[in-house]
């Protein structure tokens, strides 16, 4: 079975420096206050901040498992939208003082029946905030990095036979079947005619003896 230790104390050890770091941010959020209507956007965004670096941690490193980092169209359509039109709406609202499009987003709360809901949720400020910058970093996703394909090699030729410089003797390599085949015919020497093949062959006589006659040894 295979061990997965260092890959995991690795991972542990940067989803404890992440949780350190969103700490980090929401005790200075806490610094920052929500007094006035600048500090409260500014607490807001350090609190979203700190949600979207635990979100984030876990794509660290995945340069090293032949990923890349890439926002997902459809999640971000279908998941972090949403979460933005109502975040913001209900941050809106419950903003301190009379603060950007505070009324008007009261009005339409009205209209629609939503006030009482708008104001109890917004009650939790830090948590909306925080929530809505964990759902932007899980918009991203590690997808495999494309591989580019290696052209094949171009065929050189016969072992140990020298490639045909460039627009030299471009066509030498593809005769060199039938060059070989020509060769090796002209030293085998002309072929037999099939009259020949069945004649019997003949018994060869002393060149000095001239009362011998020649004879056709038998075909078996």
């Amino acid at each position: 079975m295979r061990s997965y230790g260092t890959y995991d104390a690795s991972r542990g050890l940067t989803l404890a420096l992440a949780a350190a770091l969103a700490g980090l941010a929401l005790w200075g959020a806490a610094q920052v206050g929500t007094q006035t209507t600048g500090r409260f956007w500014i607490a807001m965004a350090i609190v979203a901040g700190a949600g979207l670096v635990l979100a984030l941690a876990n794509h660290v490193g995945t340069w090293t498992k032949g990923l890349r980092m890439r926002i997902s169209p459809s999640t971000f359509i279908l998941a972090f939208l949403p979460v933005l039109v109502c975040v913001g709406w209900i941050l809106i609202a419950n903003q301190p003082g009379n603060g950007w499009q505070e009324g008007r987003i009261h009005s339409w709360s009205t209209s629609i029946g939503i006030l009482g809901l708008v104001h109890s949720v917004g009650l939790w400020q830090g948590v909306l905030a925080f929530g809505f910058g964990l759902m932007l970093g899980l918009s991203f996703d590690g997808v495999p990095a494309p591989v580019e394909e290696a052209a094949a090699p171009a065929y050189a030729g016969p072992a140990g036979v020298p490639a045909a410089h460039p627009g030299v003797g471009a066509g030498r390599t593809a005769d060199e079947p039938v060059t070989a085949e020509r060769r090796w015919t002209a030293r085998r020497g002309p072929a037999a005619s099939p009259a020949e093949e069945g004649a019997p062959a003949e018994q060869n006589v002393p060149a000095g003896d001239t009362e011998h006659t020649r004879t056709r040894m038998p075909t078996r």
